[in-house]
């Protein structure tokens, strides 16, 4: 029988490998444990584990009721690192008596019903009995929503933040005055931090609440939303966002070593599995009492005030020009580009997020990513069709943590400054944009409701001055499924792909995305969770096989705009064609530039990549020259991995003599219309060589406004 650490021992071993243990191929990584092991390929151990010290406590029967009729009692007492948060035989009966007698519920008592041979008097069973009477179905949320496949101690509950869990969704946590934690709202710890071979349970006086509401029913029941509730519905986007699965998808585990012979379509060779695919939203909402700071006391005050802002939209929102669209001013709300449709659908993100997932935040686990003064952001396509918002966390403001959508700073991404995103007097703020509440949020059975103190509309500053400027959109953003399936989400460790980087990826099915199309279908998807990745936000998308396929840019203003990629040269890279198109069709797409050969090496002449740090104009000229031959050094914005450390000399831009490196690739300028959509294609030139992938950490849009800016030049951030 192996000898296994104890917790505080693991920890501070998974902390060594973490930051000690490079991973050829572009990044580092470390252990942690898979969220949804195969039970097949684990071993039961001496010792008290979760399960066994659940059995031995009589307060928590009803909880391992339901534990056992989903399996999961055997998960618990296998090797692996949890989480149990244990209610209380009294806080699931009180949640089995609030689910039967729920008078509005849309299937009758929520699903629950009479156990074959048992009484069909629901209030006179006996307490164990009653337990009975839930669903497998409901037995298996209870169970997966009450789990996590990550050490959290109590010290790691206290303040305000969410827990993910095994379910795929998060619940919410805070810290009272007097020191207690309270689990989504209604649970409390009443005993923490109790310590097994596998993990640690914290017993909880009540079941952790699932929200089983979908977002129009939240903000219509909540009275702070009067107007925007009032306006989300007679649009009909309330009807938009009922979705909440694309249903399971397979695929088939694979790894470096074994990646060869025919691919089946489904996602490589090896052991197949199982993957949801769910659907979520983010909409951001303003209050009543924000409406009322802005003139707006009514929903025709708002209907007026709709009408004011997109009434004339044509003059800077592409889309409606390029397409002949007028913009509607009636009473026909449903109509998507009646002016008030317009307006709310620009509140509606594709993806769910808790506040705290809306940017790659810094903080203890990312001290390694943003390099000093790089600001956290992201960019998110609305509801309003081809638009992009950008949500972005400037450190500079408040305490850094403050959040604002749509701000506009001048000449941002340009700098007059060496070493620096430039200087004030350069980047006066417009527009501070519109802040989001970072508590009162709104969570629906599907996704989230934020409160933001402004009112948003996509005006004429959003696509002329916040999106005049180099967008480097994450993979994420472009795979909102990502998002959606708490992929992004996830660590290294946590990933189903069993090869020599210990679970750092996640096999994806190859049919996973709706804005990826498939040329071949000797493909696999791999997403590399976050870890100690060399990428821009601490993740990317791995590209395996007989790769042929494209996926949708997002939609940016109209304009011409340089594209580009960054990839880590390596002797196992691949060699392939880009292509660009309005359509995913083949017949649509150009070959963009010349075939690129990622395995061409850093000190070649082609790439022509010089020590920076060492010149005296800190690679200034050597940056026009290498821009020349297509290629850029990796931003500043996120350190690398090099002899210099965590510091400015050793992010991505500088990382020169460490052996690893980081390089953009120029694919070349594009005429982009907002009214078109826009598609990228990858094509290997080595179909051969089925262990050779291709990376997408980020793609950059960069306006040529910015490119050819004769006063200032492009920060290296």
């Amino acid at each position: 029988m192996k000898q296994y650490l104890n917790n505080k021992t693991k920890e501070w071993f998974r902390f060594i490998v973490y930051i000690l243990l490079p991973l050829v191929g572009g990044g580092w990584m470390g252990v942690a444990c898979n969220p949804e092991p195969d039970e097949s390929d684990l071993y039961t151990f001496t010792g008290e584990t979760i399960e066994s010290y659940i059995q031995r406590d009589s307060s928590l029967t009803a909880f391992n009721y339901i534990l056992s009729r989903v399996g999961y009692d055997r998960m618990m007492a296998a090797y692996g690192t949890y989480t149990c948060f244990a209610p209380t035989n009294e806080g699931v009966l009180e949640y089995c008596d609030s689910l039967y007698n729920d008078p509005e519920a849309v299937i009758p008592h929520n699903g629950m019903r009479q156990p074959e041979g048992e009484s069909s008097n629901y209030s006179s069973s006996p307490d164990d009995v009653r337990v009975k009477w839930l669903s497998d179905s409901l037995c298996l949320n209870i169970a997966r929503y009450h789990l996590t496949s990550t050490y959290r101690n109590i010290v790691s509950l206290t303040g305000n933040g969410e827990v993910s869990t095994l379910l795929g969704y998060e619940f919410s946590f805070s810290s009272t005055t007097d020191g207690k934690t309270i689990l989504g709202d209604k649970a409390i710890i009443i005993s923490s931090d109790n310590e097994t071979t596998n993990g640690l349970v914290h017993i909880i006086d009540n079941v952790i609440p699932r929200f089983t509401r979908f977002i129009g029913d939240m903000l219509e029941r909540d009275e702070g939303y009067t107007i925007f509730s009032e306006a989300f519905h007679r649009t009909g986007l309330c009807d938009s966002v009922l979705r909440y699965s694309k249903g399971q998808f397979e695929y088939k585990q694979m790894t470096r070593e074994n990646f060869s012979g025919s691919i089946s379509p489904a996602n490589g060779p090896g052991s197949t599995g199982k993957v949801d695919c769910k659907v979520g939203y983010t909409v951001f909402a303003e209050s009543d009492e924000v409406m009322r700071a802005n003139g707006i006391n009514s929903f025709d005050d708002l209907v007026a005030y709709a009408n004011k802002q997109y009434g004339q939209a044509a003059d800077w929102y592409d889309y409606l020009s390029e397409n002949g669209i007028t913009v509607s001013t009636g009473n026909d709300y449903t109509n998507r580009f009646n002016a008030l449709n317009m307006f709310v659908a620009y509140h509606i993100l594709n993806a769910s997020m808790t506040v705290n997932q809306l940017v790659f935040e810094k903080g203890s686990s990312t001290y390694w990513n943003y390099a000093p003064d790089a600001d956290p952001y992201d960019y998110y396509e609305t509801m309003l069709p081809h638009t992009l918002m950008k949500i972005w966390e400037p450190v500079s403001v408040g305490s850094g943590k403050s959040l604002f959508i749509n701000r506009y700073r001048m000449n941002n991404t340009l700098t007059d400054e060496i070493l620096s995103q430039g200087s004030q007097a350069m980047h006066e703020v417009v527009r501070a944009g519109i802040p989001v509440l970072r508590t009162g949020s709104l969570q629906a059975y599907n996704g989230y409701v934020h409160p933001i103190n402004g009112m948003l509309v996509y005006d004429r500053i959003v696509p002329k001055g916040v999106l005049n400027e180099r967008m480097r959109v994450n993979c994420t953003s472009l795979f909102p499924e990502l998002i959606n399936n708490r992929f992004r989400y996830w660590s290294t460790g946590d990933g189903n792909i069993p090869d020599t980087h210990d679970t750092s990826r996640q096999g994806i099915p190859s049919n996973y995305f709706d804005n990826v199309v498939l040329y071949d279908n000797n493909i696999c998807f791999a997403y590399c969770l976050r870890g100690a990745w060399r990428s821009f936000q601490a993740d990317q998308m791995q590209f395996w096989g007989q790769y042929d396929f494209a996926f949708r840019l997002p939609s940016v203003p109209t304009g011409t705009y340089e594209i580009r990629v960054v990839y880590a040269p390596m002797s196992y890279g691949s060699f392939m064609q880009y292509y660009i198109g309005t359509s995913s069709s083949v017949s649509s797409m150009q070959a963009l530039g010349l075939p690129f050969d990622a395995t061409v090496g850093v000190e070649d002449p082609r790439i022509g990549l010089t020590n920076a740090w060492e010149e005296e104009d800190k690679g200034v000229t050597t940056d026009v020259a290498m821009h020349n031959r297509n290629y850029m050094r990796g931003p500043h914005s996120y350190t690398g991995h090099g002899e210099k450390g965590y510091t400015e000399k050793g992010s991505a831009r500088f990382e020169f003599g460490t052996g690893s490196y980081t390089i953009r690739y120029v694919l070349g300028r594009v005429e982009i219309h907002q009214g078109n959509e826009n598609w990228l294609r990858i094509k290997t030139l080595n179909p051969d060589s089925k262990t050779n992938p291709v990376g997408l950490d980020f793609v950059e849009l960069v306006p040529t406004s910015v490119l050819d800016n004769q006063q200032y030049i492009e920060d290296w951030y």
